[in-house]
């Protein structure tokens, strides 16, 4: 019996972004990416591994080497939308954000359960780790280029920053693409 149930919900892929290495999380828009054990080729995120950093100081010292789950940034386009208009602009562009999949159409999207997977046409697959919790760097970015909204970013972003993700079977992603969401197929954590 299969432990991850297919949902009616389809994304579909309308920004894709790299965010080469370095300092900042600013993103360029490319028409595809191509996904690897290790996420995406010359990305500030790739690698299997990772150094441990401030969101994990409670299980390890910051810098130890744990698996690397925050291969991708998954955004929704809806919740993205809502952020910009909370934080007074008409729109807000991914780059910002360190998009890595900006998607349409799949509601509440930041609150999908932690391990859901998302398919896309040539069965490249992400795991979903879980709910990237808004920080100051992308407000930084908005900073640079709109003065006096940086800040407003945080906030505003508060249950609608998209999901962090791994690359579970490598493929390509493209414009356009529809994801399929599946879920795990369990009851909520009731102790």
């Amino acid at each position: 019996m299969p432990v991850m149930r297919e949902t009616e919900f389809m994304g579909e892929v309308v920004w894709l972004g790299h965010v080469p290495a370095g300092q900042s999380i600013r993103a360029d828009s490319v028409p595809a990416l191509s996904l690897g054990f290790a996420g995406v080729a010359g990305e500030r995120h790739e690698g299997e591994n990772r150094a441990s950093c401030v969101r994990m100081t409670n299980l390890y010292p910051k810098g130890t080497e744990i698996r690397n789950v925050r291969q991708l940034s998954v955004l929704s386009e809806e919740e993205m939308q809502a952020t910009a208009t909370e934080m007074g602009l008409e729109t807000l562009d991914a780059s910002y954000l360190g998009v890595s999949i900006l998607l349409r159409g799949i509601p509440d999207f930041t609150h999908i359960p932690p391990s859901s997977r998302l398919q896309g046409p040539d069965g490249v697959t992400i795991t979903v780790d879980m709910e990237n919790r808004p920080c100051v760097i992308p407000g930084r970015e908005v900073e640079a280029d709109l003065p006096g909204h940086g800040a407003a970013f945080k906030p505003a972003a508060k249950g609608r920053r998209g999901v962090t993700a791994w690359v579970e079977r490598p493929g390509a992603l493209h414009l356009g693409d529809q994801l399929k969401l599946f879920v795990p197929d369990q009851r909520a954590w009731a102790p």
